[in-house]
């Protein structure tokens, strides 16, 4: 096992030949500890999870039982995306759960912000826990805990979902990538051959969209958030701009305006657009976007996007503002 204390020697992966002597190494680390049992990870599809998957995968195969569970609140293509890199593509042992209704559902009415997060941090245990138990033979449980994670709180972050699973459940850790930072993980994952899309995905809060369709979440207007980001992130592609900007998303609040479509009255949703750059997210600024490009995204919003009725373009840094609007 590792110790928790990055070694002073230890040199920074910043290269492929580095990245693939540090993933060798890991190999070997894993089938020592691992032997002939099973591993279980919950597989968010973030690029910490990921990675973690792709290695254990060359380590011991089949012995790795990934979950990922859609709680409904997922960007567009996300779990699609998953399901063909790991299942189709990688040929893991993976079980998809599409739990989009029970969330929704619990989160139905609920317009609190903290009361949301907690709702789906709370359920997202409570299935990963379910299907957990109907699995036999589980020894250990894979996490993607990274080094930051170790300094900042000490142990497991809530985001890799698994800090509250019951302590009947005596599974010995896994965590080959726990002395990496974030910029080292992401090399890793290159070297590994996930897509660059999985690699370089974007921070994205654990409760997902819920906090950026504010306040109670409907069906209807989560649709419009998810088509109106697609929007967004394929204009910021084709415009050069994903490797630029380091965040960006829309929202859409709980409140309507009223417009004009087709020389009748509506009454819908606005979509805001958030972008900006930081270096270590506790300040940020906005990054000033050419017209034409915003101006693009409008149009297509508008267009393409039902209960979208203006677009508005968020220009608050932080601070005051906070980067994410719940």
């Amino acid at each position: 096992m590792q110790s928790n204390v990055r070694p002073e020697n230890m040199e920074r992966i910043s290269t492929k030949a580095l990245a693939e002597a540090f993933i060798a190494q890991q190999i070997a680390d894993i089938r020592r500890q691992v032997g002939d049992k099973k591993v279980l990870l919950a597989l968010s599809g973030g690029v910490d999870s990921s990675v973690v998957a792709a290695l254990l995968i060359k380590a011991v195969g089949k012995q790795l039982v990934c979950v990922h569970v859609n709680h409904g609140l997922m960007r567009k293509g996300e779990s699609e995306q998953v399901i063909e890199v790991f299942r189709n593509q990688l040929d893991a042992n993976l079980i998809y759960i599409d739990a989009t209704d029970r969330f929704l559902d619990l989160l139905e009415g609920v317009s609190d912000p903290e009361a949301k997060r907690k709702i789906i941090g709370g359920e997202f245990i409570k299935v990963f826990d379910e299907e957990a138990r109907k699995l036999e033979g589980i020894s250990f449980l894979a996490q993607g805990t990274i080094y930051p994670d170790i300094l900042e709180s000490h142990g497991v972050k809530a985001h890799h979902n698994v800090g509250g699973l019951p302590e009947d459940m005596h599974f010995e850790l896994v965590e080959p990538i726990k002395l990496l930072f974030k910029d080292e993980v992401r090399v890793v994952g290159s070297a590994l051959g996930l897509p660059d899309s999985m690699v370089y995905r974007q921070p994205f809060p654990g409760p997902g969209l819920g906090v950026r369709c504010t306040g109670a979440i409907t069906r209807d207007r989560l649709h419009t958030l998810r088509e109106s980001d697609a929007i967004l992130r394929e204009e910021f592609d084709r415009a050069g701009l994903t490797d630029k900007v380091w965040q960006f998303f829309t929202v859409v609040p709980d409140f309507r305006s009223t417009g004009v479509r087709n020389g009748k009255r509506t009454f819908d949703w606005p979509v805001i657009i958030r972008a900006v750059n930081t270096v270590d997210a506790m300040t940020a600024t906005v990054p000033e976007i050419e017209w034409p490009v915003l101006k693009r995204i409008t149009d297509r919003i508008l267009a393409e996007v039902p209960g979208a009725g203006r677009v508005l373009y968020d220009l608050s840094p932080k601070a005051p503002a906070t980067i994410e609007w719940e």
